[in-house]
């Protein structure tokens, strides 16, 4: 068995979200994402380096920015155009990030901050644009093999 491997177009890249993992769904009409990593680097200048640097890495976070379009009456769309005016606790959120070779990334209780649920020219469709910011470690789980075609061919005979 094979995982998934190869280029893929950015559109096999998909998101689901909601209060908690169990409770998990799509988002409709999303079109664009992207990630920011946010690296924590601390750096000192010992004498025995002769003035060059030394550096850790300390820390990290995740911010990923997607935008779409509003569609009212899609759970996933729905809830996180509710965080619109969350504060607090109540603008926290679980997301999910599958891959295109099925591997996920979890991100429980992130923030999601809602920046555009609404502007634009009167002949456009309404926006939907957010970022969901890692809220301590997400979890990562590797893709399960899958089965090649070669393999279930030889298989079933």
């Amino acid at each position: 068995m094979a995982v998934k491997t190869g280029v893929y177009p950015v559109y096999e890249n998909q998101f689901q979200v909601g209060a908690n993992k169990e409770a998990l769904t799509e988002i409709a009409d999303m079109e664009t994402f992207s990630i920011k990593l946010d690296n924590g680097v601390e750096e000192w200048n010992p004498f025995d380096q002769k003035g060059w640097i030394k550096r850790l890495m300390t820390s990290k976070s995740v911010t990923i920015s997607i935008s779409g379009k509003r569609n009212f009456g899609d759970v996933g769309n729905d809830y996180i155009a509710s965080k619109a005016l969350a504060n607090g606790r109540d603008a926290e959120g679980c997301l999910q990030w599958t891959f295109p070779d099925g591997a996920k990334l979890i991100f429980e209780n992130a923030v999601i901050n809602v920046t555009n649920w609404g502007g634009g020219k009167s002949t456009e469709v309404i926006p939907l644009e957010f970022d969901v910011m890692s809220n301590g470690k997400p979890t990562y789980t590797e893709a399960t093999p899958q089965a090649t075609p070669q393999a279930k061919s030889a298989a079933s005979k």
